[in-house]
């Protein structure tokens, strides 16, 4: 555990690089800091978000979700960071206003009622929509894909940058989620493809993990927020153009970045 003082510097220090947008070298924070250590940087640059900012949470990005991702960080398992109001996008976003910022195909879950360690697979689908959505990530750090440690992508807030959320659908049963194909075009043209199979081998997966895991930490999923659920593919890069992703029995949601 590092002293009161070095983390209340650490929170500080990354707390003024996301508010200011001046990104900071990763070697700010320690390689190697330990797991609850990071997760306690997040909580309480959240927090801060909420108080200073009036920024709320709004919700949970799950990363590292499949054998490819978790291979790029040498993980074994998933990681959470924080979305707050700002992180929800409009369908705009304007490239200079990020620092390196990716792309990925997820499909979004918004609980329409609080979710509990007690849920399972069938009544995590009964208390939630799910949306088509995509997701923006984006880093504190400079030079950060794909060279944070596990624990410096914690701190960051799973490098939570901008989700984009399309209209919702109900009635998805556990086998359905688990086949999902969806693919992404860029200006008409396809750039990838992807199946909901990567993520944690169904997505529900990733959403019953991200249950157990935030109570660890005193946590919990409440009426309202969205999760993102973990990428379809391996991150693309930006770019300015038009964004359509399509999803299987889910719909399709946009983005233009400007």
């Amino acid at each position: 555990m590092q002293s009161n003082t070095k983390q209340m510097n650490l929170i500080e220090t990354l707390y003024n690089a996301s508010d200011l947008k001046q990104p900071i070298s990763k070697a700010i924070i320690p390689e190697n800091i330990s797991k609850s250590d990071a997760y306690n940087i997040q909580h309480q640059i959240t927090e801060k978000k909420a108080t200073l900012k009036d920024d709320k949470l709004l919700g949970y990005k799950i990363s590292l979700t499949s054998e490819e991702t978790q291979a790029l960080f040498h993980s074994t398992t998933p990681l959470y960071g924080a979305l707050t109001q700002t992180s929800l996008s409009d369908g705009t976003i304007k490239l200079n206003n990020m620092q390196s910022p990716l792309i990925e195909i997820e499909l979004m879950f918004i609980a329409d009622e609080d979710l509990s360690t007690e849920d399972d697979f069938q009544s995590i689908l009964q208390k939630t929509s799910i949306a088509p959505g995509l997701e923006i990530p984006d880093s504190r750090f400079t030079d950060w894909f794909p060279n944070l440690s596990f624990g410096q992508i914690i701190a960051d807030s799973a490098v939570a940058g901008n989700v984009v959320v399309g209209a919702p659908v109900q009635g998805l049963t556990v086998e359905q989620l688990g086949n999902i194909n969806a693919e992404l075009q860029l200006d008409g043209e396809i750039i990838a493809k992807g199946s909901s199979s990567e993520v944690l081998g169904n997505p529900v997966h990733a959403i019953n993990w991200l249950i157990d895991e935030l109570a660890k930490n005193g946590h919990s999923i409440k009426k309202g927020m969205i999760i993102s659920s973990g990428t379809f593919i391996l991150p693309k890069v930006l770019q300015k153009g038009i964004y359509q992703v399509r999803f299987e029995d889910v719909g399709e949601v946009s983005l233009h970045v400007v």
